[in-house]
């Protein structure tokens, strides 16, 4: 197996440890119950930290119920309920975000994802946390030109951002590197796709359409399939982001990711990992962005959640191939091998279905 490639063998218990790790401490952590944090409280709590958990009250705590997990009852748009939440604490850890396909008023998206996050590092500046990582996203670098592999240095190639969602990423990315530049010790983290094994949310989309692509009910390849993704196992993203906090760089960006692939390639490897031979419709990139426009209209109409609007089509008719040699270099970073990863995650997924058969 290559040196780069480390995997995991159990996806469910501990992430593979860094080679140098924190001593224990109390670590916030924002977004805490999503698909990405409750792994990463987890794994934190695996490796000794004690950690403070933001929750709202309608938040789904499911894998919350470590005796040295603290839920703390907020919001990052309330900054006074962040700083109750960080006293006692050294370290930040802010996933949270709007990151949804939609929103009604879309001025959500800016309020969470830029006003949000200057609140979380206010907050951090006032108690005096040692260190932030922030998670931001692959998609404030835009995507690459065909052929071409991207990595933190590259420049955006369109002035465009396709979705409200990459748009106030990269107003927030540009704040950030505004604040480090004024000494606030934060270190940028920008995840590729996650995929794997956890809570099936909208944050989790690539193992919901694992799932879905299985069972033959969305067996699509928009544009055939060419356009190239990069895919990263939620925990190597999690250890990504552990190493970040140890060894990242005051006011750097570190993608955290795994291999670059088209979907149809993707597909082609859930069918080796699964046996199975599945079907599949090519959806024309007209068609595409004909029902994207369709969901946003009812969904603007009629407030019916859309499966996908027309900027998250012209996303994913675009390239988003990049390079993790500079966390690779940098943190001592390493990701799983995707076929692994898809087996791992298809693995779980028939568990959960075999679960919910159990409890019918």
């Amino acid at each position: 197996m290559d040196s780069r490639f480390r995997g995991n063998d159990d996806a469910s218990v501990g992430i593979l440890n860094p080679i140098e790790k924190m001593k224990p401490t109390t670590i916030f952590v924002t977004g805490s119950t999503g698909f990405i944090g409750t792994k990463l409280v987890n794994e934190l709590v695996h490796q000794g930290h004690t950690v403070h958990a933001l929750t709202r009250a309608a938040s789904n705590r499911d894998g919350l119920n470590h005796e040295r997990i603290k839920l703390v009852q907020g919001d990052i748009m309330n900054r006074e309920s962040l700083i109750a939440g960080m006293n006692g604490c050294t370290h930040v850890f802010h996933l949270a975000a709007y990151a949804k396909n939609w929103a009604r008023d879309p001025k959500i998206f800016h309020d969470h994802n830029v006003l949000g996050m200057q609140n979380v590092f206010d907050a951090a500046r006032q108690v005096g946390i040692q260190r932030v990582v922030w998670t931001s996203t692959i998609v404030t670098f835009g995507p690459t030109t065909p052929g071409v592999i991207g990595d933190e240095t590259m420049l955006r190639i369109t002035s465009k951002y396709y979705t409200e969602y990459e748009e106030t990423k990269a107003i927030a990315e540009k704040e950030a590197l505004k604040m480090a530049a004024e000494e606030f010790p934060v270190v940028m983290v920008n995840p590729t796709r996650v995929y794997g094994p956890g809570k099936m949310t909208e944050g989790n989309s690539v193992s919901l359409m694992i799932d879905q692509y299985d069972r033959g009910l969305v067996p699509i390849l928009l544009n055939r399939g060419v356009n190239i993704g990069n895919y990263v196992l939620v925990d190597d993203l999690v250890r990504g982001h552990i190493l970040a906090m140890e060894k990242g760089r005051i006011g750097e960006r570190y993608i955290i990711g795994g291999e670059n692939v088209s979907l149809k390639h993707f597909y082609e490897l859930v069918d080796e990992v699964s046996g199975k031979k599945h079907f599949q419709i090519n959806l024309p990139p007209k068609v595409g962005l004909g029902y994207g426009s369709i969901q946003k209209f009812a969904a603007e109409k009629f407030g019916i959640y859309p499966q996908i609007t027309t900027g998250w089509v012209e996303t994913f008719l675009q390239d988003w191939a990049f390079s993790c040699t500079k966390a690779e270099r940098e943190l001592g970073y390493t990701f799983t091998p995707l076929k692994e990863g898809i087996r791992l995650t298809y693995e779980w997924i028939l568990q959960q279905r075999q679960l919910r058969k159990n409890k019918s």
